[in-house]
């Protein structure tokens, strides 16, 4: 028997509301689809793997408020609130209330800069370090460098936010392999997005692409370049030693005191374990290809380094790895944007391309913003592309 040919479909049956699709189900995706779920909108979300089981991998992320870019500040402050609500109302941790500590001599400015935002947050000596961060206890240090307090930051419980999310879209999560998506005008019927998958051929009012790596190339054949820069990192996973504190909050080190980059860490569910990362990625082909191999090595052998030397509450034998695709925006490895093809303004036949690194903090307010363009509204003028939304301001 030959195979048959899969039916056309997409949205049918779902009443008069505009038909959404959704490409990608990582958190941005899964944030978007549930935002639109809270609009009254069923999405179609399309993923090939696992939901959450590429960029969004890992069993921790630090939430963090603190960022060079103001407008950055009030998306990390509207996506934390965000993240109570769905807390509150999916029943599951999804932030921890253990706070991030930066350490470095840009901690003042920090401060300055959460402080104007509304962000609750202080400096702290020497002795609440090691409270508030007991892996620190008993490293050797000189002049210590100053520290500030972003209260309301936290670990971010990843897998748990995948699940419950994916759990609560009132929509179908298509196992499916995107090939193309095509705006009105350009293959699809007037008035209307298409997609094409490896078996389906469906037609939307609107199409939100949070494909990560994939993203790029799902835009060109939509008539779009996207600047995305392609690289791969390494985090590596940690014992604690002894019992797990009370309280461990994530860390932000930008001291230069026993690294020559910046290092980042949060805990694992349980505190039993702590996620570090040290700055930096390796270049990346659009292909997928790595330049330098070795060079996910050279990472996680920085951050055990820096585990030696600065957390001696830590066993420095690595218990995980965690290798995953980074795809920053030229002005700021935390920049965002999004781009759109087709027609706006409410009119059906878009598709939103989102773009951008160290985004699973964002992903709420992101999502909902997402969501609201996607039935209608207009696209809030931080993520166009010409905001270059992350980049630090001039002086």
């Amino acid at each position: 028997m030959g195979l048959m040919s899969s039916p056309d479909v997409g949205g049918r049956g779902r009443g008069t509301g505009p038909r959404v699709a959704v490409v990608g189900a990582g958190i941005v995706g899964l944030s978007t689809a549930y935002a639109l779920t809270e609009l009254g909108v069923r999405p179609d979300v399309y993923e090939v793997g696992v939901p959450g089981n590429g960029q969004s991998t890992g069993q921790s992320r630090l939430f963090r408020h603190s960022h060079e870019d103001p407008r950055l500040i009030a998306w990390a402050r509207e996506s934390r609130a965000v993240w109570r609500t769905w807390q509150d109302r999916l029943g599951v941790e999804l932030v921890s209330e253990d706070g991030a500590v930066s350490i470095g001599p840009d901690a003042g400015q920090r401060l300055a800069l959460l402080r104007q935002a509304g962000v609750p947050a202080r400096m702290v000596d020497a002795d609440e370090l090691a409270k508030l961060l007991p892996l620190v206890r008993g490293r050797r240090s000189g002049d210590p460098a100053p520290a500030m307090l972003d209260e309301t930051a936290g670990a971010i419980r990843t897998q748990a936010a995948i699940r419950a999310l994916a759990a609560a879209v009132d929509g179908e999560i298509i196992g499916d392999d995107v090939l193309s998506v095509h705006t009105a005008g350009t293959g699809a019927p007037t008035g209307r997005a298409q997609v094409r998958s490896v078996s389906r051929r469906a037609d939307y009012d609107t199409v939100v692409v949070c494909a990560g790596r994939g993203t790029p190339a799902l835009a060109r054949g939509a008539g779009l370049t996207l600047p995305v820069e392609f690289g791969a990192h390494a985090r590596v996973t940690f014992a604690v030693r002894g019992e797990p504190p009370a309280r461990l909050a994530c860390l932000q080190d930008n001291s230069g005191e026993f690294t020559a980059g910046s290092v980042y860490a949060a805990a694992l569910p349980g505190g039993r374990a702590y996620a570090l990362g040290a700055s930096g990625h390796v270049a990346a082909r659009a292909d997928g290809s790595v330049v330098d191999p070795d060079g996910l090595a050279g990472l996680a052998d920085g951050a055990t380094a820096y585990v030696r030397a600065a957390l001696p509450g830590l066993d420095p034998d690595p218990v995980g790895h965690v290798h995953c695709w980074t795809t920053e925006l030229p002005w700021s490895s935390d920049g965002v944007a999004v781009w759109q093809a087709g027609p706006g303004g409410g009119r059906g036949g878009q598709v939103l391309f989102v773009a951008g690194n160290n985004l699973f903090k964002h992903a709420p307010a992101l999502g909902r913003a997402l969501a609201r363009a996607a039935v209608g509204e207009e696209l809030a003028a931080d993520l166009r592309p010409e905001a270059r939304l992350g980049s630090a301001p001039r002086a």
